[in-house]
This record gives structure tokens, C-alpha cells and sequence, in this order.
């Protein structure tokens, strides 16, 4: 018999073992895959992203929140800055162009951001990618009650052109907060995987001076994003907004103050991973105590099969390899569970921020992971190969009562 053979026989004759033990490969691996994985991309996304834009300048507050807030639409806006402080950017010779943005309501959960046409005709949210209008839509008139909606939020509400909405005030949807104002979609962008897609872009006089908004918000506006002409331009807004100024916040550059944020919970990313390394370690230890503990009604069998002349090496060799198929088994099992974790995470972090991440874009730890867990198997088996090695062929051969 081949030693390929055996193992196969041997496997299906524990087949509940095997199964057992193999899972818990598979959990292990792909909880180390799925914690690399989502780690390494999160980070890329949300430090690379910025929108197009190299700075926010908002209400005196803290960078992270303007980000959160103008960038990713997350947050709540701190407060309103004034419109002179738009026009005053617009005439800085630092700055190439601004777009202020006014926050401050939903339709159905999703926000509503005012702005002008030139945040989805002139920004470029990645390099020379700009926004673009499912055909044969269009981007609103300034002047009218019309709304551009981004594409996921197209798919979830149902939504396309022609299509009539009344906004509800604050950012959570509260049915009984409805404005009377009515706005019509006359455009629905295509996909970008981007907070973009998480939202209903109208003119901004319609956030402005929607009714139950404050009278002085008609000249106010919750942001204004920056693209700037060359970094030295970003070194003097600093200065001259950060330092000298006690109302506004110039946080820039947009993927440095997002570094900072995913710095400070990498904690919890190495706790997660210490989990897994965990998880694979009592993963081998089963394999070597399901090995182990098979070892007493095995002997028999090692004892003809070393009658029949196989070497002392081939039976050592022999549990090794099981050792080592369990853990391949493991390992597509793995891969299987990693598929469920991941999607199921990018489907809530597209849901709540607008940002994809691609399950199965390549990550070194896909081959670590599997590699290191196939060779942390191998060691497992050493001590039960050791054992089966040591099995006395006359002793186990005797007949038995």
C-alpha cells in the first residue's frame, strides 16, 4: 500500500475527528486571513481616500471630526462657518478651487449634502476618475428643487429619475421631522465606491433656506473642501487658520488625519489577530491530541502494517501526512469561512461609510496563513509519529483476549 493510501484510509475511519479538527483549522486560518485582510485594506481605503480634495476647512473643532463629517459623511457637522470664509478660500492664491457643502438632512436615513454643481462636474474623487450620470440624467440646476442621488442609495430606496422626495430634517430619519419642500431626481450617479454613493446631493441654497432651518443658516455653510495649488500652500493655510485663527480648523493633509485615527484603534487589531494566533494554536493542539489519542487502537494496525514490511519511517512519515492533510482540509474550509466573514463585512462597511473593499484582492497572508498552519499541523504530528515509531510489531501482533 502507498503511503497516499493510508492516509486516505486512515481519514475516513476517524472521519469525525478529522472533520472536528479540521474546523478548527478553519476557523483559525480564516480568522487570520480575514483580520489581515480587512486591516490592510481598511487602512489603505480610508487613508488613500479623500474625495478629490486635499483639505477641509469647518468650525473650530477637532480634524478627525471634519474629516469624518465633510469626507466620509459620517459625524455630525461641529457648527456652521460663514460664507465669507468660502469666498475668502476661493481668493486665496494657494487655492486651486473650494466647494462648500451644507449638512443637515435625510431622506429615509440617508443624508441630504448641499453643494454646488462643480463638487460632481470638477473634482476628480481618484486620479482622473470624476463623477459621472447614468445617462440620460444630468446634475441639478443651482436654482431649482432637483437632487442628484448617489448610486447605493438609488438601489436601497428604490429610487430613479423623475422620482419626487420630500427631505426630513436632522440626520436621523424621524417621520414626523418631513419639510415641505419637494425635490425631483434628475440624476443618478454612477457607481464610485465612495462615501458619494452614500448620498442625495441638491443645490445648496436648498439646504440653506429649507424651512425650519435657522434664518442665519441661509448664509452659513457646514464646510468648505479645498484643493490646493502645491503643499507649500497647505504649510501657510495652517499657519495662518490653525494657529492664528480661533474659529476655523484647517485639517490637512485629509490621509495623514485619517492615519492618525486608524493609529490609535490599531489595538485592537493586534488583539483580534492575538485571538487568531490563539485559535491556531489550540487548532494544532487538537490535531495532536486526536492523533495521540488514537494511537492505542492504531496499533494493532501499525503492527501488520510493519509485518508486511513497511519501515519504521514509512509509518512515521505516514501520521505526519495526516497531520498535514487534516490541515489542508482545514485550510479549504478556511477559505470557505473567510469568504463569509469578508463579504459579510464589506456589505456593512459599505453600508455605512460607502467605501468597497475586495475580498479577493491578494494579501500576502493568504499564503502565510495557510503555510504557517500547515507547518504548525506538521509539528503537532511529530509526537504521535514518535509514538507510532516506537510500536513494538511481536507485541501487538499477539492475540488478543
Amino acid at each position: 500500500m502507498t503511503l497516499p493510501l493510508v492516509v486516505c484510509k486512515s481519514l475516513r475511519h476517524h472521519a469525525l475527528s478529522t472533520a472536528i479538527t479540521a474546523l478548527s483549522i478553519g476557523l483559525a486560518g480564516a480568522l487570520l486571513i480575514s483580520i489581515w485582510v480587512i486591516k490592510a485594506q481598511s487602512h489603505e481605503t480610508f487613508t488613500n481616500f479623500d474625495g478629490g480634495f486635499d483639505a477641509v476647512v469647518g468650525a473650530r473643532s477637532s480634524k478627525l471630526q471634519l474629516v469624518l463629517n465633510a469626507i466620509f459623511h459620517l459625524e455630525a457637522s461641529p457648527a456652521n462657518i460663514e460664507w465669507k470664509d468660502y469666498t475668502s478660500l476661493t481668493n486665496h492664491p494657494g487655492v486651486e478651487f473650494a466647494v462648500p457643502i451644507a449638512m443637515g438632512d435625510n431622506y429615509r436615513g440617508f443624508r441630504i449634502v448641499g453643494t454646488l454643481p462643480e463638487m460632481l462636474t470638477r473634482s476628480e474623487y481618484a486620479e482622473g476618475k470624476r463623477f459621472r450620470v447614468r445617462a440620460p440624467g444630468r446634475v441639478f440646476d443651482i436654482g431649482l428643487r432637483e437632487a442628484v442621488v448617489g448610486s447605493f442609495v438609488a438601489q436601497k430606496l428604490g429610487l430613479k429619475r423623475g422620482d419626487k422626495f420630500h427631505p426630513y430634517h436632522g440626520l436621523n430619519f424621524d417621520e414626523k421631522k418631513v419639510h415641505e419642500e419637494e425635490y425631483v431626481v434628475v440624476g443618478i450617479l454612477e457607481p464610485s465606491n465612495t462615501p458619494a454613493d452614500r448620498v442625495i446631493w441638491i443645490p445648496l441654497e436648498g439646504v440653506q433656506k429649507m424651512t425650519g432651518h435657522a434664518v442665519e443658516a441661509a448664509e452659513q455653510i457646514s464646510a468648505v473642501l479645498v484643493k490646493l495649488r502645491n503643499p507649500i500652500a497647505g504649510q501657510m493655510l495652517d499657519t495662518q487658520i490653525n494657529r492664528k485663527d480661533t474659529r476655523l480648523t484647517f485639517a490637512w493633509p485629509i490621509g495623514t488625519v485619517m492615519s492618525d485615527l486608524l493609529s490609535k484603534i490599531s489595538w485592537f487589531d493586534r488583539v483580534l489577530a492575538l485571538v487568531a494566533y490563539l485559535v491556531a494554536v489550540v487548532a494544532a493542539a487538537s490535531i495532536l491530541a486526536s492523533l495521540y489519542n488514537s494511537m492505542n487502537e492504531r496499533r494493532r494496525q501499525i503492527a501488520i502494517l510493519r509485518a508486511l514490511g513497511a519501515r519504521r519511517a514509512f509509518v512515521f512519515a505516514g501520521i505526519v501526512l495526516e497531520a498535514i492533510a487534516i490541515a489542508i482540509i482545514g485550510i479549504v474550509l478556511a477559505f470557505v469561512i473567510y469568504a463569509a466573514i469578508t463579504s459579510g463585512a464589506a456589505s456593512v462597511i459599505r453600508a455605512q461609510t460607502g467605501v468597497v473593499i475586495d475580498p479577493w484582492d491578494f494579501h500576502p497572508v493568504m499564503l502565510w496563513a495557510p503555510m504557517g498552519l500547515v507547518a504548525l499541523a506538521a509539528l503537532a504530528g511529530l509526537v504521535p509519529a514518535m509514538k507510532a515509531y516506537r510500536v513494538d510489531v511481536a507485541e501487538n501482533l499477539a492475540p488478543t483476549q
